[in-house]
């Protein structure tokens, strides 16, 4: 244990050292400091909190990155939101589509309203593409691609899912991995879209969909944020400096995270003004796991499998338009190949107090991209444009109602799911898990796992448990192996976290590992 009064000058000695203060830093934060603990939060970004889940500000105009829905099935991570921020939610109403050749879709797709805007001769190929599917399914499901045409056909892929989904990552669906689909888009199909639009049409909450089970009913509204999500995690921020046990040291980057030998930590972050130490019992990272596997030391033997996990970044347009709202939406999924843009987010929709401006509708346009590349590298003003000129081909806006726009870039957004991550992964976590058992890896970047906000979440939650206890008692990574799409079912439905308990073998070898330090010290005192 390290001497939380004795640090040298210039370092900072506590219980748990945590790399990163988005949704899944500052929950372990804030709950391990609830328990008594002392922790350090390091964060690269020098203003927000909350990682892709911040709220950026500009001129008064507050932009979502990404959009975050707070909906969650399970009722402990809904009881902490409560806690954190307990007098600022705003219920809103659920809205997304799909803009497909001028046309609007309801996203998840139902099958009536999709089948009508298609045509009568698009619909009856749709049919027999599905029919074709259902009858000779693909057997050696190995892509993103296989998956999804097992569930819809190939035509109503290649029309809802191909286009956007490219766009997204950058690289051709059959190199995608299925998991992908399995997790994004599980549980959903065209015959449940069937179903849900029949219970819809009909004001009914509940039919059976053939399968012996009730149709779970997808959620029409969410909580959100008066201010934003970064509301919630500059909250849980104040709350961790406030109770005296905290620090959250911002803009500050992982320069190394050094095993002390004693089944401690030394991480070095880098600052503006030098190096800052910390000294702990517990790391907790959710930084990428490319990043964490170049900057450990000793460097783990799969550093080559980490360093060749990819990302997907993305930057939003945010657009200031003179005219009443465009569309009410949340946001609008773009499947159309004239133009790049992905995704276009109406922030009033996510909350009024959002847009400064009754007579202003504000805007963010989302485009998928590789840091460094074209868009990425693009200046400001020239993104700005090509906004404008993509919503005036979509015929959403007139460039000259245009009246401000700003840039929000955000680097590794999406962990990628190609061919190989799945096994770059395991093969890190395993040599991980087994050599430091006080390293904790959290969080969508820090598990390289596409994880919603209250996933994140969960995995720090259960990760605080097993530091209170001592010994990993319960597997983070049975967080988001449900077999159902995110979004149906009622909210805290869910009264515990999915909590795998580690088994007699894992704590056993868990428990040599971390008493090698100790038995070495005990035969050098007997020699």
């Amino acid at each position: 244990m390290h001497d939380k009064g004795n640090g040298s000058a210039g370092e900072i000695a506590v219980d748990v050292a945590i790399i990163g203060a988005g949704p899944a830093g500052l929950t372990a934060g804030y709950l391990l400091t609830k328990a008594g603990k002392s922790v350090a939060i390091i964060e690269k970004d020098a203003t927000y909190v909350g990682g892709i889940s911040r709220t950026v500000e500009h001129s008064g105009y507050r932009f979502d990155i990404g959009g975050h829905r707070f909906f969650s099935k399970s009722q402990q991570v809904v009881d902490l939101w409560d806690e954190i921020l307990p007098d600022d939610f705003i219920q809103r109403p659920r809205m997304s589509r799909i803009y497909y050749e001028g046309k609007f879709y309801s996203y998840p797709l139902r099958a009536f309203e999709a089948l009508g805007n298609l045509g009568l001769w698009r619909s009856t190929m749709c049919m027999l593409s599905y029919a074709k599917a259902k009858a000779f399914p693909n057997r050696d499901i190995r892509s993103f691609e296989d998956w999804t045409t097992n569930q819809f056909g190939k035509k109503l892929y290649s029309i809802f899912f191909k286009t956007y989904t490219e766009k997204v990552w950058g690289m051709p669906c059959d190199e995608m991995s299925a998991d992908w689909a399995a997790q994004r888009i599980k549980g959903l199909s065209l015959w449940s879209a069937v179903i849900d639009g029949l219970k819809r049409s009909l004001g009914l909450n509940k039919l059976n969909d053939g399968s012996g089970k009730q149709a779970k009913t997808l959620l029409e509204t969410f909580r959100y944020p008066r201010l934003g999500p970064g509301m919630m995690w500059e909250a849980a921020r104040d709350k961790i400096v406030a109770t005296g046990k905290g620090q959250v040291i911002m803009g500050h980057e992982l320069k190394q995270l050094a095993a002390d030998g004693e089944n401690g930590w030394r991480m070095t972050a880098a600052g503006p003004d030098g190096d800052v130490v910390v000294r702990a019992d517990h790391a907790i990272s959710s930084a990428p796991m490319r990043q964490l596997g170049a900057r450990l030391y000793p460097l783990p033997e799969t550093t080559l499998e980490a360093s060749n996990l990819k990302y997907r970044d993305f930057l939003t347009v945010a657009l200031m338009i003179k005219s009443e709202d465009l569309f009410p939406d949340n946001w609008i999924y773009i499947h159309d190949e004239k133009v790049q843009v992905g995704r276009v987010q109406n922030f009033r929709s996510w909350s009024p107090e959002m847009v400064p401006d009754e007579d202003v509708a504000c805007v963010g346009l989302e485009y998928f991209c590789f840091e460094g590349d074209g868009l990425w590298s693009m200046d400001d003003d020239a993104l700005v444009e090509l906004a404008k000129k993509e919503m005036n081909i979509l015929g959403l806006v007139s460039p000259d109602k245009v009246i401000g726009g700003a840039v929000v870039r955000q680097e590794k957004a999406y962990p990628v799911y190609d061919e190989d991550y799945a096994a770059n992964v395991e093969a890190m976590r395993a040599e991980l898990e087994a050599k430091h058992p006080s390293l904790h890896l959290v969080g969508r970047n820090g598990m390289h796992r596409y994880n919603n906000q209250d996933h994140a979440m969960m995995t720090a939650m259960l990760t605080v448990e097993n530091i209170i206890a001592g010994t990993r008692v319960y597997d983070t990574w049975c967080v988001n192996e449900d077999a159902e799409y995110h979004e149906a079912g009622d909210e805290g439905a869910d009264k515990a976290l999915p909590a795998r308990e580690v088994t007699a073998d894992q704590a056993a070898a868990l428990n040599s590992v971390r008493d090698v330090p100790r038995r070495v010290e005990d035969d050098q005192k007997a020699a």
